[in-house]
């Protein structure tokens, strides 16, 4: 399976919700750092995968907003 720009995003975000649960369990400082800077460092990847990602799409800005097509006129 090929991992995309979002699919890091998401990896990234569960780690790093995951560091917010072990420091209010109040696990051991060491392990909370490198996870800390762990998640930061996959922050970094996740912007650029998003950033260099090949997606593309025939949405323009007339079709504004898809649910509410009263917003367009």
């Amino acid at each position: 399976m090929k991992f995309n720009g979002l699919h890091w995003l998401g990896i990234t975000t569960l780690l790093l919700i995951t560091v917010t649960i072990f420091v209010s369990m109040k696990l051991s400082f060491g392990l909370i750092f490198y996870i800390t800077v762990l998640g930061q460092l996959l922050l970094i990847y996740a912007v650029y995968k998003v950033l260099t990602d090949n997606y593309t799409t025939d949405k323009t800005f007339e079709d504004f907003y898809e649910d509410r097509p009263d917003l367009g006129k």
